[in-house]
């Protein structure tokens, strides 16, 4: 493999993570006020389905135990 004969400045490398720009940028716009009430409303339809479905799927979830079990008419009449 053919190799390069003079040496070759890595020097900057080491030096691009000590460099610091001295720009600042520029501000953050703040969200307005409209922004921030579609977040909430967003947030809190996010939390109503959640609880919803929860509130909808724990009688699915539950075992019920209390109804005693049926026994068959055959078992009964001996």
């Amino acid at each position: 493999m053919f190799r390069r004969r003079e040496p070759v400045p890595f020097a900057f490398l080491a030096e691009a993570d000590r460099f610091r720009s001295d720009v600042t940028p520029p501000p953050r716009e703040r969200a307005s006020a409209g922004q921030i009430a579609g977040r909430w409303l967003l947030g809190l339809t996010i939390v109503a389905g959640l609880v919803g479905s929860l509130v909808l799927g724990m009688p699915a979830l539950s075992t019920d135990t209390s109804t005693p079990a049926q026994q068959s008419q055959a078992s009964q009449g001996r």
